[in-house]
C-alpha cells in the first residue's frame, strides 16, 4: 500500500513529452501510450466521422446541432483522454475553443478498438466517461466488424445494441440518419491468383 501511495502520478507534462507518432493518455494517474492507429482502425474512424460530421456537425443530410471532432484531447479532471471521435451538442458547446484541449466532457464518445487498446478502452476509459456523465459511448471493432452502443444508466453504462456486418443501422444518439456499417470495415484484400 505504501508503494502505491508513493507511485508518481502521470501529468500533462508526460503527455507533452511523448513522441508525436504516439497517442499519450493519462488514465487514473497512469500514462498509457499507443502507436498511431493501423489502417482498419483509421478507416473506420474516418468513415464514421465523415458520415456523422456531414449530417450532425454541418447539417447536410441530417439535423445538425452537434460538434463532431476527430481525436480531440479531453482533460477531464486529472484524466487526459483521446477518443477516436467525440461529439458535443451545440447547446452545450457552441464553438470549438482555440485551446489544444477541451475540458468539457462530450455528450458522445467513440473508441475504435484494436487488440492493443480494447482492454484500456473497456476497463479504463468507460468508467471515466461514466464519471463525467458522457451520455453515449460507442465501441467500434473493425476487425470483428461490430459496433456496441452504450447509454449512461445511473453510474455506469447499459449496452443498448450491438450490430455488425453489413447492417444499415440507426444508432442513438444519431438515429436521424442511417449508417452503412459495411463502409466502416476494411475491404478484404483481393484473392491471390
Amino acid at each position: 500500500m505504501a508503494a502505491d501511495a508513493a507511485r508518481r502520478q502521470a501529468t500533462y507534462d508526460d503527455v507533452l513529452r511523448a513522441p508525436e507518432h504516439i497517442v499519450a493518455e493519462v488514465l487514473n494517474g497512469d500514462l498509457h501510450t499507443s502507436p498511431r492507429p493501423a489502417g482498419p482502425h483509421a478507416e473506420a474512424a474516418s468513415v464514421l466521422g465523415m458520415d456523422l460530421g456531414g449530417a450532425f456537425h454541418r447539417g447536410r443530410g441530417g439535423p445538425g446541432g452537434w460538434i463532431i471532432l476527430d481525436e480531440p484531447e479531453l482533460h477531464l479532471g486529472r484524466d487526459i483522454l483521446v477518443p477516436d471521435l467525440a461529439g458535443w451538442l451545440r447547446s452545450r458547446l457552441a464553438a470549438v475553443p482555440p485551446t489544444p484541449f477541451l475540458e468539457l466532457a462530450p455528450d458522445w464518445a467513440c473508441e475504435v478498438v484494436s487488440p492493443g487498446t480494447e482492454r484500456i478502452d473497456r476497463e479504463r476509459k468507460l468508467p471515466i466517461y461514466a464519471r463525467e456523465r458522457v451520455s453515449h459511448v460507442w465501441l467500434v471493432n473493425p476487425l470483428e466488424r461490430m459496433v456496441e452502443v452504450y447509454r449512461l444508466d445511473g453510474d455506469g453504462y447499459r449496452i443498448v445494441v450491438t450490430r455488425g456486418g453489413t447492417d444499415r443501422v440507426r444508432l442513438e444518439p444519431f438515429g436521424a440518419i442511417e449508417i452503412e456499417l459495411e463502409a466502416l470495415w476494411p475491404t478484404p484484400p483481393p484473392e491471390a491468383k
